[in-house]
């Protein structure tokens, strides 16, 4: 692999995005309970501020794996700039959310903050564990081994080849 001059030479290895299906089941479980706990306990405008908070929470991490990855297939180095850039869009939008709803509407504010920081929570700890639990390579992993088996040494001709 080589580099244009001045750079370093590029990792090959693909960026691995099997985060996003392990988060968004484990918020969707999350979700499942607590929103008709919820509208039991508090109400079900407050239900639906855990529905519309998880949905966020969940639109938010799965936009940031993908603009990292993206932003790490073009160049290692982009990464922390493509993530801090999205963290700030996203907490933009985020207080402009929060902003626009009304303070007694259809939805509880405070029950959409709440899901937002709590399932924030939860995806953070699912990227924690992922990343814990994974084999990474700090120098470039092994070649993968050959598809094909190896073939049947031949057997040479002056020699028969004795049966029994």
């Amino acid at each position: 692999m080589t580099a244009p001059p001045g750079r370093r030479p590029r990792s090959d290895a693909p960026w691995d995005l099997s985060f996003l299906r392990v988060g968004a089941l484990c918020a969707a479980a999350a979700t499942v309970v607590a929103a008709p706990v919820t509208g039991l306990v508090a109400g079900w405008p407050d239900a639906v501020g855990v529905l519309v908070g998880a949905a966020i929470v969940t639109a938010f991490f799965c936009l940031s794996g993908v603009v990292v990855a993206w932003a790490g297939r073009v160049d290692d180095t982009f990464t922390l700039p493509a993530a801090l850039g999205t963290f700030f869009v996203k907490a933009v939008v985020l207080f402009g959310i929060l902003n626009a709803l009304p303070a007694d509407g259809w939805l509880d504010r405070r029950t959409l903050a709440f899901a937002v920081v709590a399932g924030a929570l939860l995806w953070s700890g699912v990227q924690l564990r992922w990343v814990w639990t994974r084999k990474l390579y700090y120098v470039p992993p092994p070649a993968p081994p050959a598809a094909t088996p190896p073939a049947a040494p031949a057997i040479a001709p002056e020699k028969p080849a004795t049966r029994g």
